[in-house]
């Protein structure tokens, strides 16, 4: 958005608590036409959250406990159970603007300059989850643990998001890596080990013996939300499309019975022309 509109917006809702002490005037669409200045609204941002647990209910329920979101790596304790994460997430600017067109524009970037690049560093995230689990509300008191002690540690290079008005859509670019993933999938007697996602290009890069560039070190996909039309009620649904994501993943150890069955990685993952459609049944 140009000028200073949505400065003024925001002033004007601060300040209605005063109305009733202040002769207040509205702007018409010429005077605000009038009002000039730099262009956006700019966010620094540091945060670290924790949820005590998250429960989805249909007829029993989902329920993800523990979870917690920040920087730097996850914590754990001498049993390896999650307990937490070492710092915030920071470093985080973000840049909002609204076009001539009316598209809402939001890039999210680092603070920081990488100086050998000279662009912005990655921002690094942490993310912890205490377990996941189905549980039964007929009395019978049934749970199933899926999962636990899931602890993500990643970078994000690349985030813009775009709220098209043409089209009604929001249209996210995303390149990120996982640089080290554990989780131990209970219900199956499974546990993951070392899971890393990189970009398409760094097995080859890594095998070459090449320093892994952009290419190689962050996965990429678009991701385009919008309302569609279900093909089986002929509904609105929520439509999620991918037309690509490329990626490289490896696995440093999957256990069974506590003991590794070996390893494996996956190169050159390509996932295309993909469409969900979300909505509710009986």
């Amino acid at each position: 958005m140009k000028g200073l509109k949505k400065i003024a917006l925001a002033t004007a809702v601060a300040a209605a608590p005063f109305a009733a002490q202040a002769d207040l005037k509205a702007l018409d669409d010429t005077t605000m036409g009038n009002v000039t200045g730099q262009a956006g609204v700019t966010i620094e941002l540091e945060t670290e959250v924790s949820i005590g647990e998250f429960r989805y209910t249909d007829e029993g329920y989902l329920a993800v406990n523990d979870i917690y979101i920040g920087g730097g790596s996850v914590e754990r304790d001498q049993g390896g159970a999650v307990t937490g994460v070492s710092g915030m997430l920071d470093d985080l600017l973000i840049d909002i603007d609204v076009e001539a067109d009316g598209d809402a524009v939001i890039d999210v970037h680092s603070i920081s300059t990488n100086p050998v690049t000279g662009g912005g560093n990655p921002i690094d995230f942490a993310v912890a989850v205490g377990s996941a689990s189905l549980n039964a509300t007929d009395g019978s008191g049934d749970s199933t643990l899926l999962a636990s002690n899931i602890g993500i540690e990643g970078n994000l290079g690349l985030l813009n998001i775009r709220v098209d008005t043409a089209t009604d859509n929001l249209i996210m670019n995303v390149g990120f890596n996982v640089t080290d993933m554990d989780m131990d999938v209970d219900f199956l007697g499974v546990n993951v080990r070392d899971l890393t996602v990189f970009g398409a290009a760094y097995y080859e890069q890594v095998d070459a013996g090449t320093p892994p560039d952009a290419a190689g070190l962050f996965a990429r996909a678009q991701i385009t939300v919008g309302k569609g039309t279900s093909a089986a009620t002929g509904g609105d649904a929520l439509e999620i499309s991918i037309p690509t994501f490329a990626a490289d993943i490896g696995v440093g150890a999957v256990e069974i019975g506590g003991e590794s069955i070996g390893s494996f990685r996956v190169d050159n993952l390509l996932v295309e022309n993909t469409t969900m459609k979300v909505y509710g049944h009986q």
